[in-house]
C-alpha cells in the first residue's frame, strides 16, 4: 500500500525566488529613498561662479556708442557750375559769415548777363522813343485842331453869309453849296482827325504797356543772372570751421556739387546707433547718461532718424545742461540709455549661463552648499549689469551664472 507523500512549501527554490524578489524590492526602494536623483556632474567650485538674488532697485537701460557731432554742419554746394578760378581758403580753419572761399568762373553766364543788358538797354530807349512819339502825336494833334477849328470858323462865317445871300438871290445855288460842303467838310475833318489822334493815342499806350512788360521781365532776367554771377563766389554761410574743402584751381564744378562744409562751433550734439531690436521704445524725450572727466553727464534723444542699417538705426541726442569741459568733435562716449524709470524688483547679476538657458533654469545652490540643483525661472528685463527675476526665485538663493557649457543634460552639480 502507496503512502502519500506530503509536499514540502519552502522548496529550497522558492526559498531563492523570494529572496531575489526583496532583495530587488530593497534595491529599488532604496534608490527611490535614498539615492540622488538625475544626472549629476561633480564640479570643481573654484571654477564656477555663484551669485545671489537680490531685491533692489532697477532700472532698464542699454548701452550704445555715440560720437561727439557740431550742433549744425551746413553743406557747402555750388548753386552754379563752373570752374575754380581761385581758391581763397584751405579746409581746417575758422571762417566768418560771409567770407568768400572759392571763386568760379562761367563763360556763359557772362555772356547771358551781357545779352540781357543789351536787351534791356534797347528796350528802355524803344520805350523813350514811344513815350516821345506819343508826346509828339498829341502836340501834332492840338496844331491840326486849332488850324481845324480856325477854317471851320472861317467856313462858318461863309455859309451863314452865303445863307443870307442865297435868300436875296445875290449868289447862285452852286455857290451855295460850295459854301456849305466846305463848311460840313472840315468839321467832318476834324472829327475824324480826333478819332484817329485817338486811336494813335490808344495803340501807343498799349506798346507802352507792352514794352514796359517786357522790360520788367527783362529786368527780372538780369537781376536773376546777376544773382547767379554772384553764386559763382561761393562764401561761408555761418561762422564756423571749415572742415573740408573739395576744390582745386581749374577744377570743374558741376551744379548742385558738394564741395565742402562748415560746421557751427557754437555747440555740439551726440549721433548714437542703436540696435533696430528697440525702435518701438525709443522717442524723443528719452534720458541717457555718460560718465566723462569723473563726473555723470545727462543727454536726451532729440531727433530720431526711422531709417534702419545693417539692423541699426540712428539717433541725436542733446546735453540737458551746461557742455562738459574738453568734449571734442569726433569723441566716441559710452552711453546708458535709460528705457525705464527706478523700480523694485528682484534681480540677479547678468552671466554666461544665459547663452545656454535663454533665462529659462538655472542651477540653484541647496541650503548646505555642497550641490547646485537644476530650477525652471522666469526672466523679464535686462540691463548690462542685472537680469529681472519674475519667477522661480527668491531674494538670498545662491545661483550660479558661469558658463553652463556641458551642463546642458545635467540636473545636479555636486561640488568638490
Amino acid at each position: 500500500m502507496d503512502r502519500v507523500i506530503q509536499k514540502k512549501k519552502w522548496t529550497v527554490k522558492r526559498v531563492a525566488a523570494i529572496s531575489a524578489a526583496v532583495l530587488i524590492a530593497s534595491f529599488i526602494l532604496y534608490n527611490f529613498v535614498f539615492a540622488d536623483q538625475g544626472v549629476k556632474l561633480k564640479v570643481n567650485e573654484d571654477k564656477i561662479k555663484i551669485a545671489q538674488v537680490v531685491n533692489g532697485q532697477f532700472r532698464e537701460f542699454i548701452p550704445v556708442d555715440g560720437n561727439v557731432l557740431p550742433i549744425k554742419t551746413i553743406r557747402l554746394d555750388a548753386i552754379e557750375g563752373g570752374t575754380v578760378e581761385k581758391k581763397y581758403l584751405d579746409g581746417g580753419i575758422l571762417v566768418t559769415e560771409g567770407d568768400t572761399i572759392l571763386k568760379l568762373s562761367n563763360n556763359n553766364l557772362v555772356q547771358n548777363f551781357i545779352r540781357e543788358e543789351t536787351q534791356a538797354f534797347i528796350l528802355v530807349n524803344n520805350l523813350e522813343n514811344t513815350k516821345l512819339d506819343l508826346q509828339r502825336t498829341q502836340f501834332e494833334l492840338k496844331k491840326k485842331l486849332i488850324d481845324l477849328d480856325y477854317d471851320i470858323a472861317d467856313a462858318k462865317d461863309n455859309y451863314e453869309r452865303g445863307v443870307k445871300l442865297r435868300e436875296e438871290n445875290v449868289i447862285s445855288e452852286q455857290e451855295f453849296l460850295k459854301l456849305k460842303r466846305d463848311y460840313n467838310r472840315l468839321v467832318d475833318s476834324r472829327k475824324i482827325e480826333i478819332q484817329s489822334q485817338d486811336f494813335d493815342t490808344k495803340n501807343a499806350k498799349i506798346q507802352i504797356r507792352q514794352t514796359e512788360q517786357t522790360l520788367s521781365r527783362t529786368r527780372n532776367n538780369l537781376k536773376m543772372i546777376k544773382g547767379n554771377l554772384e553764386n559763382l563766389y561761393i562764401k561761408a554761410p555761418i561762422s564756423g570751421r571749415l572742415s573740408s574743402i573739395n576744390a582745386e584751381v581749374g577744377e570743374s564744378i558741376q551744379m548742385g556739387q558738394n564741395i565742402g562744409q562748415i560746421d557751427d562751433m557754437n555747440g555740439f550734439k551726440v549721433r548714437a546707433t542703436i540696435d533696430e531690436h528697440y525702435i518701438a521704445r525709443i522717442y524723443e524725450g528719452l534720458v541717457g547718461s555718460f560718465d566723462f572727466d569723473g563726473a555723470n553727464h545727462d543727454l536726451q534723444i532729440a531727433k530720431i532718424y526711422p531709417e534702419v542699417n545693417n539692423g541699426l538705426f540712428s539717433v541725436d541726442l542733446s546735453f540737458t545742461a551746461e557742455l562738459p569741459k574738453g568734449i571734442r568733435r569726433g569723441q566716441t562716449l559710452q552711453i546708458k540709455l535709460q528705457l525705464s524709470e527706478n523700480i523694485e524688483a528682484l534681480q540677479i547679476p547678468r552671466g554666461s549661463f544665459y547663452q545656454t538657458t535663454g533665462g529659462n533654469w538655472v542651477f540653484v545652490v541647496t541650503e548646505d552648499g555642497g550641490e547646485a540643483v537644476r530650477r525652471k525661472i522666469k526672466l523679464g528685463r535686462q540691463n548690462p549689469r542685472f537680469y529681472e527675476v519674475l519667477e522661480g526665485l527668491e531674494a538670498g538663493d545662491q545661483v550660479v551664472v558661469s558658463s553652463y557649457e556641458g551642463y546642458e543634460d545635467k540636473d545636479r552639480l555636486v561640488f568638490k
